[in-house]
């Protein structure tokens, strides 16, 4: 069962911290199935109040490899990379 992750990033603690962050991010989620469906861009909001600042949704095969990859050696190592920088991430299932 398909699964995504929506991440929203918040005011940038550290820009350079960050660009290297958003450089080696992909490449960790590629070793757990994982790929970028959105990675920011435009966006018009339809209802509600939600005004994310930079949104990301990543896919994987499953819920499953989406927990993998976040607990995965190779992501916690570039997590260090936006310290104080917020981030609100969410895993949805799908069918």
């Amino acid at each position: 069962m398909t699964a995504l992750l929506i991440g929203n990033v918040g005011a940038l603690a550290d820009p350079r911290g960050m660009a290297e962050y958003r450089a080696k991010v992909e490449g960790t989620l590629k070793r757990y199935g994982g790929w970028f469906v959105i990675r920011g861009g435009e966006f018009s909001v339809l209802e509600g109040d939600w005004r994310p600042t930079h949104l990301s949704v990543m896919g994987f095969p499953s819920a499953e490899d989406a927990r993998r990859w976040y607990s995965s050696p190779e992501y916690r190592e570039i997590l260090p990379l936006r310290d104080g920088t917020p981030m609100d991430l969410i895993l949805v299932e799908g069918s």
